[in-house]
């Protein structure tokens, strides 16, 4: 079994949320601190809290925090059926590319069952952390 990335105060990292509406997303945080061997007190770089005063803080699972994925330059674009995230809504959202028309790109989103056009520089390749390493997939998984 592979060991688990630890990640000390200060680290930037992404952060999936597994709740109804969050599915498929990913938000930037800084680690305040490891509480315990599962979970970390984190501070997100864009959500606010309810009263929207201060920047959310957050006790995560560990099996929620990933390091920031390495910035990949696509060159040629992406193509049909191309798993990516999208800048939306302050945070990465996990989409399929289903079209194209210049340098809007078409996103269908199955947790939303929606598609939206978002210009280029707002996707970047998908990539899984799996392992202590990252994996880009070439085509979504079926």
């Amino acid at each position: 079994m592979a060991q688990k990335t630890k990640f000390k105060r200060g680290d930037s990292v992404e952060i999936s949320i597994k709740e109804d509406g969050f599915h498929g997303s990913y938000f930037v945080a800084d680690v305040i601190s490891p509480l315990n061997d599962h979970e970390y007190i984190i501070e997100f770089k864009t959500l606010l809290n309810d009263d929207e005063t201060k920047l959310l803080k957050d006790i995560v699972d560990v099996e929620n925090v990933r390091p920031l994925p390495p910035q990949i330059p696509v060159s040629s674009g992406f193509v049909l059926y191309q798993e990516v995230d999208v800048y939306d809504n302050e945070g990465w959202w996990v989409g399929m590319v289903t079209g194209r028309n210049g340098l809007i790109y078409y996103v269908y989103f199955a947790s939303t069952n929606e598609e939206i056009a978002y210009p280029a520089y707002r996707l970047r390749l998908h990539q899984e952390w799996k392992d202590g390493e990252w994996v880009v997939l070439s085509k979504r998984r079926k």
